[in-house]
């Protein structure tokens, strides 16, 4: 009787909440909403570099220093002298420029690891307009960084008061791959192909910025009608490489672009569903937005309508 009783008694166990109500519920976002998480998720991810070591650089710039006397003295001619004066006085002011640069860089960086928030990022651009001169390019740079969380059209606005033919070249660069970077969030296809075309992809010797910039170009490439040359830029990385690191969305999304640009139907499926496995919000960037392949539009409405993470009004705002 006791064992019937508590039969009776016992309360049904709820059943689990599905995954799909789940993604449902947290994927209750505006398409606003949904921008902002991915400027957060284009973010630098990784750890931060440790600094060059200084002391190794002075070592090394030393010993050739020495050399150049050495073989001054050897052949002991004014014009030898001269050049080993000239090479010495360059050296030193390179190694003054080096170490003013490195200290901008981590005071920068010191600024750029609080802002987090909004408010954090209010803060952080005060202090760079009060630390820094107007004209800083490094300044510039990061407070780029920080108005694309918030608003991409006053970033834009930031790196476009920059004069790229004053600057080396390495830096143009940077600058040309964020203001392209930006123009294809915004929908501004033909904008960041211009800009797109001028970029040295050969000439980058930091691995993870000539990713970058393959990245950026090779969108706006499939964008505006080079989807082969896209795809073909694409081959050459492996988003799944472990090196990638936070590289692997903004890979997966050129991807998909490129894909899509030359109707390759099972390339852009794999792609959308890579970029699900990483965050599904993801998808929001190919769904109701300006100039998106409806290839891609469509294999992306149908895993989001699936997994339920987007609300059915923003889905159906081009239908």
């Amino acid at each position: 009787m006791a064992d019937e009783n508590e039969t009776e008694n016992a309360k049904p166990t709820p059943p689990a909440k599905s995954q799909k109500g789940t993604l449902a519920r947290k994927g209750k976002k505006s398409a606003a909403e949904v921008q902002q998480e991915l400027r957060e998720l284009s973010k630098p991810q990784g750890e931060e570099k440790p600094p060059a070591d200084l002391k190794k650089i002075y070592f090394r710039a030393g010993a050739v220093v020495v050399v150049v006397w050495i073989v001054a003295i050897i052949v002991r001619h004014p014009a030898g002298y001269a050049i080993a004066g000239a090479l010495t006085i360059a050296g030193i002011a390179a190694l003054v420029w080096l170490q003013r640069y490195m200290k901008k860089t981590q005071a920068l960086g010191a600024i750029l690891k609080g802002a987090d928030t909004e408010e954090g990022r209010k803060q952080a651009l005060e202090q760079i307009d009060a630390q820094f001169k107007k004209g800083d390019t490094q300044a510039v740079i990061a407070k780029a960084q920080l108005q694309m969380q918030d608003d991409p059209r006053a970033a834009l606005a930031t790196l476009e008061a920059v004069n790229l033919d004053k600057e080396l070249a390495p830096v143009a660069g940077q600058i040309r791959a964020m203001r392209a970077m930006i123009h294809l969030t915004l929908g501004e296809i033909q904008e960041a192909r211009s800009l797109a075309d001028k970029l040295d992809l050969g000439k980058q010797q930091e691995p993870k910025t000539r990713v970058m910039f393959a990245a950026v170009a090779s969108e706006a490439w499939a964008r505006t009608g080079a989807g082969r040359k896209a795809v073909d830029t694409m081959d050459l990385f492996n988003p799944e490489d472990p090196e990638m690191g936070e590289l692997r969305a903004q890979l997966w999304r050129s991807r998909a672009f490129a894909y899509a640009a030359v109707n390759d139907t099972k390339g852009v499926a794999r792609a959308v569903k890579k970029l699900a496995e990483i965050n599904p919000h993801l998808l929001g960037m190919f769904v109701g937005q300006k100039k998106v392949h409806p290839l891609l539009e469509r294999e992306a409405k149908q895993i989001v309508m699936r997994m339920g993470i987007v609300p059915r009004k923003m889905v159906r705002q081009r239908m």
